[in-house]
């Protein structure tokens, strides 16, 4: 196999003096031993040393090449359909395993470096800058390390300055030889604390020779900060919240005093951030499509648990969750196996099909979550926890509750908390908010749909063509053409006079 560091490489990279805050907590001197951070840390760890697992390498490498080389599918440059069939299944199989919490992930770090290098011939940047850019997404399938994704845009407060000059989220402080240094706020990206890198995108507001200057950050820099919101499930046991404790990537903001960012770390592209997002986008919609599985699984656990496996509202309730989940996956199935090619000759997803099935998606996750809700019964609300069922003067009258069926009262309320924690707890509606936030929601799918469709002409003049005469030709290109919606704009409120003294 290429080379692929293990999971105690990447643990150990972590203690690299970086300057870490989570709200709620305080500093964290270590985030491989903070009790907020570590365990989150350990699914990394996890997910490296997945590709040297015997039982997982036909699922997260390529087939062998003829020196007998394999390469992890995450780290692939895909240039066929079946490249991008092979790294979809990759993708599908590890984001199961946390119900689609963990999103981003060292391979949604190369996702974002071959975004960028794409960004970069997009705008017929220099060949020293795309030199940069193939070398940085080079550079991270060699050594695995860790880059996530921020867009760049400012928080609030920046926002609702007075001086609109003042309100992207960076400014440049000046440039030297070895690089440009940077001083400003990034508002809310994933994962920062247990990344290595942060690519900071187009909406940060710094223009450099006609183009928006976008950089890759190291987090263990001189003068970076990282906040990260409070965590999901602080306090609570395995037992009682057994997705909370594992899979929070903790969201946050990353805070730049005077950073150093050199020259082959800053990427010039056309201010807005769709091309990086090309194949990030895919990697989202596996996500989702995990987080829907795994209800699916739940639900059909549930079931059986509650003794509702012959029950007509039940099989009715989870056959609208097979819909929806075959819907997606048939988007996907699509989005393959018609894909698009870029510029460069990379194999992209095709866009129309992911518009689609996120938009699928995101119609149908309320209702998702409605029915995991309601087809376990009331016992959702009140299933015991460890420690309840543990206690001498509980532990009889739990058992009576709770038990029966093949199932002790232990096993039924271990399968009704976990039901809890998927739909109910603040990891999920942590999720929930964050989607609808980061790429836009429905109304930007639409619009994606919108560009991504290509049978506008085609479809209504073949519809006219069966009339059997002349007919004008039609174009509806401005249709497709239609510039994406913009970021909601905030309005800073007048500032009332001071009262005279």
């Amino acid at each position: 196999m290429a080379a692929m560091r293990t999971g105690a490489e990447y643990r150990a990279s972590l203690r690299d003096g970086r300057r870490v805050f989570v709200l709620g907590e305080g500093q964290v001197d270590d985030v491989t031993t903070h009790p907020a951070t570590r365990a989150m840390v350990e699914e990394y760890v996890a997910w490296y040393d997945r590709h040297l697992d015997p039982a997982w390498q036909d699922t997260l490498l390529t087939p062998p090449c003829q020196g007998g080389t394999r390469t992890p599918l995450g780290y692939v440059v895909p240039k066929s359909a079946d490249d991008l069939v092979r790294m979809g299944r990759s993708f599908a199989a590890t984001t199961f395993l946390s119900a689609g919490n963990i999103t981003h992930t060292p391979a949604y770090g190369h996702m974002i470096a071959l975004g960028v290098l794409h960004a970069v011939c997009l705008c017929n940047a220099s060949a020293q800058q795309v030199a940069n850019a193939e070398a940085q997404r080079a550079s991270i399938a060699r050594t695995g390390r860790f880059l996530t994704f921020a867009a760049g845009a400012a928080p609030i407060g920046f926002r609702l300055r007075a001086d609109p000059t003042q309100r992207s989220s960076l400014r440049m402080v000046r440039q030297t030889d070895a690089g440009m240094v940077v001083s400003g706020k990034i508002g809310m990206h994933t994962s920062p604390a247990y990344a290595e890198d942060v690519y900071i995108g187009a909406l940060n507001g710094v223009d450099l020779e006609g183009y928006r200057a976008t950089f890759t950050v190291a987090v263990n820099a001189p003068g970076v900060t990282v906040i990260c919101r409070k965590s999901s499930a602080r306090d609570a046991s395995p037992f009682s919240a057994p997705l909370s404790n594992r899979f929070d990537e903790l969201d946050g903001q990353m805070w730049l005093d005077e950073v150093l960012v050199p020259w082959e770390r800053v990427f010039l592209v056309e201010p807005m951030a769709e091309p990086v997002a090309r194949w990030l986008l895919w990697h989202q919609l596996y996500c989702w499509l995990s987080k829907a599985e795994f209800t699916l699984g739940l639900a059909l656990a549930c079931a059986h648990a509650m003794g509702l496996a012959a029950h007509d509202q039940t099989i009715e309730y989870l056959l609208d969750l097979i819909t929806d989940v075959q819907t997606v996956r048939s988007c996907q199935v699509a989005a393959e196996r018609d894909p698009e090619f870029t510029p460069e000759g990379n194999c992209s997803p095709n866009h129309a099909h992911l518009a689609a099935g996120s938009l699928a998606m995101l119609k149908a996750r309320p209702l998702v979550s409605e029915i995991l809700r309601i087809l376990p019964g009331s016992s959702l609300v009140v299933a015991p926890t460890d420690r309840d069922l543990a206690d001498p003067a509980l532990a009889a009258g739990l058992a009576e509750s709770f038990e029966g069926g093949g199932y002790t009262a232990a096993q039924r309320s271990a399968l009704l908390q976990m039901a809890w924690d998927h739909v109910g707890s603040a990891l999920d509606q942590r999720e929930s908010v964050y989607e609808l936030h980061s790429n836009g929601g429905v109304p930007v799918w639409r619009r994606r749909l919108r560009r991504n469709f290509a049978s506008y002409n085609d479809l209504a003049n073949s519809v006219l063509r069966n009339l059997g005469m002349a007919m004008p030709e039609i174009n509806l290109d401005s249709i497709r053409n239609a510039p994406l919606v913009g970021r909601r704009v905030v309005t800073p409120p007048p500032i009332e006079p001071k009262p005279a003294s």
